[in-house]
């Protein structure tokens, strides 16, 4: 993700023009504000991806869904253009892997990703980690729902991730609004370089969007975007679950 701060520093924890303090459907407000987010059970699921291992920079986000082998990750398709030797970190914290490294042993992109064409609307992506004495990463952090053709902005969403210049996850709350038909956008200052693939999940846990889409993920810190779950992240996903 290509980010150009519109300000000189993001200050976390400033309230941005779209904030509220209203109650959200599935929680409360304020809307829009960013900060660092608690270690919890929920935030257990989301890592971050290095190359190699701890000793290198963490460059991108994923989370741990639901599938029948336990050991799906999703993140954005343009995370995983790199190559080399993935792992993934979930709970990463203070340079610090409570939950394990996770070795990326098959990544899933769909066709209108694949062969060079990078379609923005195709900015998804599953990766396969390696099993640990038969466990998988869903065995020790849990894991959210993938959860396609969910209405834009029907509820609002909570997006966490690890910006490159910091090894705590951020998190935000806000409502999504459509940017058009197969592509999302959200208001939440703060999700620099290393929050592509961050999940936007919902209040029943589902997972509806991946920070990245459009110009993989907004050319700014304070609007991200996402990719409209539709029938290719179906295909895409059961691709991937059914290994």
């Amino acid at each position: 993700m290509s980010r150009i701060s519109l300000l000189g520093a993001v200050v976390l924890l400033a309230v941005t023009s779209s904030s509220s303090l209203a109650v959200a459907d599935d929680g409360p407000g304020p809307f829009g504000v960013t900060a660092d987010a608690p270690a919890s059970a929920a935030t257990a699921r989301v890592g971050a991806f290095f190359r190699g291992g701890l000793d290198g920079e963490h460059f991108c986000t994923g989370s741990v869904v639901r599938s029948e082998g336990r050991d799906l990750v999703v993140t954005a398709a343009h995370c995983l253009d790199g190559g080399g030797d993935l792992v993934f970190v979930p709970g990463y914290r203070g340079g610090k892997a409570p939950y394990g490294v996770w070795k990326v042993e098959k990544s899933y992109v769909s066709d209108g990703w694949d062969g060079g064409e990078r379609g923005e609307d195709s900015d998804v992506a599953f990766a396969r980690v390696e099993r640990k004495g038969g466990r998988g990463v869903q065995d020790m952090v849990g894991g959210n729902v993938f959860a396609p053709h969910r209405a834009t902005g029907a509820t609002a969403v909570t997006v966490t991730g690890y910006p490159k210049s910091s090894s705590t996850p951020i998190t935000c709350t806000n409502k999504p609004t459509a940017h058009n038909s197969t592509q999302q956008r959200i208001a939440c200052p703060g999700f620099s370089g290393g929050t592509s693939g961050s999940p936007w999940v919902n209040g029943d846990g589902e997972v509806v969007g991946v920070l990245g889409g459009h110009e993989e993920g907004g050319a700014t810190d304070d609007i991200s975007f996402s990719v409209v779950f539709g029938d290719e992240a179906v295909r895409l996903y059961h691709a991937a679950d059914g290994e």
